[in-house]
Protein backbone atom coordinates (compact mmCIF):
# COMPACT_ATOMS: atom_id res chain seq x y z
CA UNK A 1 0.00 0.00 0.00
CA UNK A 2 1.10 3.52 -0.74
CA UNK A 3 -0.19 6.81 0.07
CA UNK A 4 -0.13 10.80 0.11
CA UNK A 5 -1.67 12.84 2.35
CA UNK A 6 -3.46 15.99 0.75
CA UNK A 7 -5.82 18.79 1.15
CA UNK A 8 -3.64 21.12 3.90
CA UNK A 9 -5.94 21.56 7.31
CA UNK A 10 -8.73 19.89 5.31
CA UNK A 11 -6.69 16.65 4.74
CA UNK A 12 -7.56 13.35 2.87
CA UNK A 13 -5.08 10.48 2.53
CA UNK A 14 -5.28 8.87 -0.60
CA UNK A 15 -3.99 5.17 -0.32
CA UNK A 16 -3.18 3.18 -3.87
CA UNK A 17 -3.28 -1.13 -3.03
CA UNK A 18 -2.32 -3.76 -4.90
CA UNK A 19 -4.65 -6.28 -6.15
CA UNK A 20 -5.85 -8.48 -2.71
CA UNK A 21 -5.24 -5.40 -0.53
CA UNK A 22 -7.70 -4.24 2.12
CA UNK A 23 -8.18 -0.97 4.31
CA UNK A 24 -10.61 -0.35 7.18
CA UNK A 25 -12.39 1.92 8.57
CA UNK A 26 -15.09 2.37 11.50
CA UNK A 27 -17.02 5.74 10.70
CA UNK A 28 -18.21 6.00 6.55
CA UNK A 29 -15.14 7.90 6.29
CA UNK A 30 -14.15 6.82 2.31
CA UNK A 31 -14.30 10.09 0.24
CA UNK A 32 -13.81 8.36 -3.37
CA UNK A 33 -12.07 5.43 -4.70
CA UNK A 34 -11.91 3.21 -7.93
CA UNK A 35 -14.57 1.01 -9.13
CA UNK A 36 -12.69 -2.19 -8.82
CA UNK A 37 -12.92 -1.32 -4.21
CA UNK A 38 -15.22 -4.09 -3.03
CA UNK A 39 -16.67 -3.36 0.15
CA UNK A 40 -18.08 -5.57 2.90
CA UNK A 41 -19.33 -4.92 6.50
CA UNK A 42 -17.90 -6.50 9.87
CA UNK A 43 -18.08 -6.93 13.00
CA UNK A 44 -14.24 -7.19 13.47
CA UNK A 45 -13.74 -10.02 15.45
CA UNK A 46 -16.93 -10.70 17.34
CA UNK A 47 -19.33 -9.66 19.90
CA UNK A 48 -16.49 -8.44 22.04
CA UNK A 49 -14.56 -6.32 20.30
CA UNK A 50 -17.38 -4.95 18.66
CA UNK A 51 -19.01 -3.95 21.84
CA UNK A 52 -15.64 -2.44 22.85
CA UNK A 53 -15.30 -0.13 20.22
CA UNK A 54 -18.71 0.60 20.74
CA UNK A 55 -17.64 1.81 24.37
CA UNK A 56 -14.81 3.89 23.17
CA UNK A 57 -17.18 5.82 20.57
CA UNK A 58 -16.50 3.80 17.79
CA UNK A 59 -18.88 2.10 15.24
CA UNK A 60 -19.96 -1.22 16.20
CA UNK A 61 -18.42 -2.70 12.81
CA UNK A 62 -16.20 -1.45 10.14
CA UNK A 63 -16.17 -1.52 6.25
CA UNK A 64 -13.49 -3.51 4.64
CA UNK A 65 -11.89 -2.72 1.43
CA UNK A 66 -10.07 -4.81 -1.30
CA UNK A 67 -9.06 -4.40 -4.53
CA UNK A 68 -10.67 -6.04 -7.05
CA UNK A 69 -8.66 -7.26 -10.26
CA UNK A 70 -5.69 -5.61 -10.10
CA UNK A 71 -4.96 -2.15 -8.09
CA UNK A 72 -6.84 0.06 -6.61
CA UNK A 73 -7.27 3.54 -5.18
CA UNK A 74 -9.47 4.50 -2.07
CA UNK A 75 -9.12 7.79 -0.23
CA UNK A 76 -10.26 9.21 3.13
CA UNK A 77 -11.07 12.39 4.67
CA UNK A 78 -10.86 13.92 7.98
CA UNK A 79 -14.05 14.81 9.64
CA UNK A 80 -12.73 18.21 11.47
CA UNK A 81 -10.11 20.61 9.88
CA UNK A 82 -6.86 19.47 10.98
CA UNK A 83 -4.29 16.85 9.90
CA UNK A 84 -4.00 13.12 9.59
CA UNK A 85 -0.68 11.52 10.88
CA UNK A 86 0.33 8.11 9.33
CA UNK A 87 1.60 5.56 12.49
CA UNK A 88 3.16 2.31 11.42
CA UNK A 89 2.34 -0.15 14.33
CA UNK A 90 4.13 -3.50 14.84
CA UNK A 91 4.19 -5.46 17.60
CA UNK A 92 5.93 -4.09 20.52
CA UNK A 93 4.77 -0.53 19.33
CA UNK A 94 1.26 -0.44 20.44
CA UNK A 95 0.02 2.51 20.02
CA UNK A 96 -3.16 4.45 22.50
CA UNK A 97 -5.23 7.06 20.91
CA UNK A 98 -8.36 9.49 22.02
CA UNK A 99 -11.63 8.92 21.08
CA UNK A 100 -12.43 9.27 17.44
CA UNK A 101 -8.68 9.31 16.28
CA UNK A 102 -8.99 6.33 14.26
CA UNK A 103 -9.51 7.31 10.60
CA UNK A 104 -8.06 4.04 8.62
CA UNK A 105 -5.76 1.25 8.86
CA UNK A 106 -4.34 -1.59 6.70
CA UNK A 107 -5.93 -4.43 7.30
CA UNK A 108 -3.42 -6.22 9.76
CA UNK A 109 -4.35 -3.17 12.04
CA UNK A 110 -6.17 -4.54 15.46
CA UNK A 111 -8.88 -2.30 17.34
CA UNK A 112 -9.36 -2.66 21.02
CA UNK A 113 -10.70 -0.92 23.62
CA UNK A 114 -7.96 0.96 26.29
CA UNK A 115 -8.91 0.82 30.09
CA UNK A 116 -7.22 3.70 31.79
CA UNK A 117 -6.29 1.45 35.42
CA UNK A 118 -6.72 5.12 37.37
CA UNK A 119 -10.16 6.12 37.29
CA UNK A 120 -9.06 9.28 38.06
CA UNK A 121 -7.87 9.95 34.73
CA UNK A 122 -10.98 9.36 33.12
CA UNK A 123 -12.71 11.50 35.44
CA UNK A 124 -10.83 14.36 34.79
CA UNK A 125 -8.36 13.78 32.10
CA UNK A 126 -9.85 14.81 29.10
CA UNK A 127 -9.41 12.13 27.17
CA UNK A 128 -11.77 9.80 28.64
CA UNK A 129 -11.52 6.46 30.67
CA UNK A 130 -12.15 4.74 27.50
CA UNK A 131 -9.43 4.95 24.86
CA UNK A 132 -8.65 2.62 22.00
CA UNK A 133 -5.33 0.75 21.24
CA UNK A 134 -4.13 0.36 17.99
CA UNK A 135 -2.01 -3.55 17.62
CA UNK A 136 -0.91 -5.79 15.01
CA UNK A 137 1.03 -4.78 12.07
CA UNK A 138 0.19 -2.28 9.69
CA UNK A 139 -0.43 1.48 8.67
CA UNK A 140 -2.64 3.35 10.48
CA UNK A 141 -3.88 7.22 9.84
CA UNK A 142 -5.18 9.42 12.85
CA UNK A 143 -7.13 12.18 12.69
CA UNK A 144 -5.64 15.08 14.50
CA UNK A 145 -7.57 18.29 15.83
CA UNK A 146 -5.85 20.86 14.72
CA UNK A 147 -1.41 20.20 13.65
CA UNK A 148 0.40 17.26 15.27
CA UNK A 149 3.38 18.34 17.79
CA UNK A 150 5.18 14.69 18.83
CA UNK A 151 8.07 14.30 21.45
CA UNK A 152 9.64 11.05 22.06
CA UNK A 153 9.86 10.94 26.56
CA UNK A 154 12.73 8.90 27.94
CA UNK A 155 12.05 6.61 30.68
CA UNK A 156 10.36 8.53 33.61
CA UNK A 157 10.73 11.76 31.59
CA UNK A 158 7.33 13.59 32.04
CA UNK A 159 5.00 16.33 29.89
CA UNK A 160 2.47 17.81 31.26
CA UNK A 161 -0.49 18.22 29.16
CA UNK A 162 -3.93 20.55 29.46
CA UNK A 163 -7.15 18.72 28.74
CA UNK A 164 -8.07 17.22 24.98
CA UNK A 165 -5.20 17.97 23.91
CA UNK A 166 -3.39 14.25 24.29
CA UNK A 167 -4.05 12.52 20.61
CA UNK A 168 -2.14 9.53 20.93
CA UNK A 169 1.03 7.91 23.15
CA UNK A 170 3.03 4.51 22.63
CA UNK A 171 1.69 2.02 25.31
CA UNK A 172 4.56 2.38 27.07
CA UNK A 173 3.40 5.47 28.48
CA UNK A 174 1.60 5.77 31.86
CA UNK A 175 -1.26 8.60 31.70
CA UNK A 176 -2.01 10.07 34.88
CA UNK A 177 -3.91 13.03 36.38
CA UNK A 178 -2.33 16.19 38.47
CA UNK A 179 -4.62 18.66 40.04
CA UNK A 180 -3.34 22.31 39.37
CA UNK A 181 -1.72 23.49 42.86
CA UNK A 182 -2.68 26.42 44.68
CA UNK A 183 -6.63 27.05 44.93
CA UNK A 184 -6.14 30.88 43.13
CA UNK A 185 -4.55 29.44 39.85
CA UNK A 186 -7.34 26.31 40.20
CA UNK A 187 -10.11 28.88 40.12
CA UNK A 188 -8.97 31.32 38.36
CA UNK A 189 -6.43 30.15 35.85
CA UNK A 190 -8.81 29.86 33.41
CA UNK A 191 -6.92 26.05 32.50
CA UNK A 192 -8.85 23.90 34.73
CA UNK A 193 -8.92 21.84 37.58
CA UNK A 194 -6.46 19.17 36.10
CA UNK A 195 -3.96 18.37 33.98
CA UNK A 196 -3.12 15.23 32.42
CA UNK A 197 0.83 13.68 32.95
CA UNK A 198 2.41 11.86 30.79
CA UNK A 199 5.11 9.67 31.47
CA UNK A 200 7.57 8.32 29.13
CA UNK A 201 9.41 5.92 27.77
CA UNK A 202 7.43 6.29 24.54
CA UNK A 203 6.14 9.01 21.98
CA UNK A 204 3.48 11.29 22.55
CA UNK A 205 1.46 12.76 19.70
CA UNK A 206 -0.50 16.28 21.02
CA UNK A 207 -2.87 18.64 19.23
CA UNK A 208 -2.79 21.77 19.00
CA UNK A 209 -6.90 22.56 18.20
CA UNK A 210 -9.29 19.96 20.43
CA UNK A 211 -12.63 19.74 18.82
CA UNK A 212 -13.47 20.01 22.54
CA UNK A 213 -12.14 23.86 23.19
CA UNK A 214 -13.73 24.73 19.52
CA UNK A 215 -16.91 23.84 20.15
CA UNK A 216 -16.86 26.26 23.90
CA UNK A 217 -15.10 28.95 22.04
CA UNK A 218 -18.39 28.45 19.85
CA UNK A 219 -21.10 27.74 22.41
CA UNK A 220 -21.71 31.39 23.69
CA UNK A 221 -22.23 32.50 20.14
CA UNK A 222 -24.62 30.10 19.36
CA UNK A 223 -26.69 30.11 22.24
CA UNK A 224 -27.05 33.79 21.71
CA UNK A 225 -30.04 35.16 20.01
CA UNK A 226 -29.55 37.54 17.01
CA UNK A 227 -30.78 40.38 17.24
CA UNK A 228 -33.46 41.53 14.55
Amino acid sequence: MQYEIKGGNLPVVICRLEGGESMITERGSMSWMSPNMEMRTSGGGGIGKAFGRLVSGEAIFQNIYTAQGGSGMIAFSSSFPGSIRAVQIMPGQELIVQKSAFLASEEGVELSVFFNKKLGSGMFGGEGFIMQRLSGRGMAFLEIDGSAVEYELEAGQQIVVDTGFLAAMSATCKMEIQQVKGIKNALFGGEGLFHTVVTGPGRVILQTMPVSDVAKTLAPFLSTPRQS
